[in-house]
């Protein structure tokens, strides 16, 4: 009969393999390695940049990017006075509580022949004007936005809230009715970085000397 084996002496000599749980763990806890050559940073923005869904915040680009908030800042600017300056057909806007790209002012008439070709995907009056409550008065209610539209407003809050423009805003704690608001989507919408953005009310309003009284 042979000898028993010194399993301590075959771990020291290599012979014992680690085990697979082990091996699994430590791959699956190893960074992703690039094969290709490493882009400056500007390229990275741009290429993440141009298939974003919705603005991206620099605190997100910093993690994922691994660069420092100030640097990503710094060259999101930098891309963005670059293709104003030459006239691009596209612009790099900060809007909505991240970075995004857009088609150029200048082009939207190309655009939307381009897009649109004939068919049309405006807003109603009603919309508009349901739309204008809520972002003034939010978050607000339908029965307080029925009382100051002077209709009823159930099937254009459902529009609204198809097209993202507003969200639910959670129950008014008074009146136990749903609220709404705008939406981040609404911000990016009308280029607005923050609602205090939206212009003053007051100036729209007409005169007193205006108001017809009955």
């Amino acid at each position: 009969m042979s000898d028993p084996v010194d399993l301590t002496e075959l771990a020291d000599a290599g012979d014992i393999a680690e085990p697979a749980e082990q091996i699994e763990s430590s791959a699956l806890t190893e960074r992703p390695v690039f094969s290709g050559p490493e882009l400056p940073l500007r390229a990275q923005l741009e290429a993440v940049l141009l298939v974003a869904e919705e603005p991206v915040p620099v605190m997100t680009l910093a993690e994922r990017l691994e660069f420092p908030v100030p640097e990503i800042e710094a060259t999101l600017r930098e891309l963005a006075e670059e293709y104003l300056t030459d006239g691009r057909g596209f612009e790099l806007r900060d809007v909505g509580g991240g970075w995004r790209y857009y088609t150029a002012a200048a082009a939207g008439d190309y655009v939307e022949r381009f897009v649109l070709a004939g068919q049309t995907s405006r807003l109603s009056q009603a919309a508009l004007e349901t739309l204008a409550v809520v972002a003034y008065q939010q978050p607000v209610s339908r029965g307080r936005i029925a009382a100051v539209r002077g209709v009823n407003v159930d099937g254009v809050v459902r529009t609204l809230l198809t097209r993202r423009l507003i969200e639910e805003a959670g129950v008014d704690p008074e009146g136990g009715a749903m609220t709404y608001r705008t939406t981040s989507y609404f911000l990016e919408r009308l280029g607005l970085r923050n609602l205090a953005e939206l212009p003053p009310l007051a100036p729209l309003l007409p005169e007193a000397d205006e108001i017809e009284l009955t």
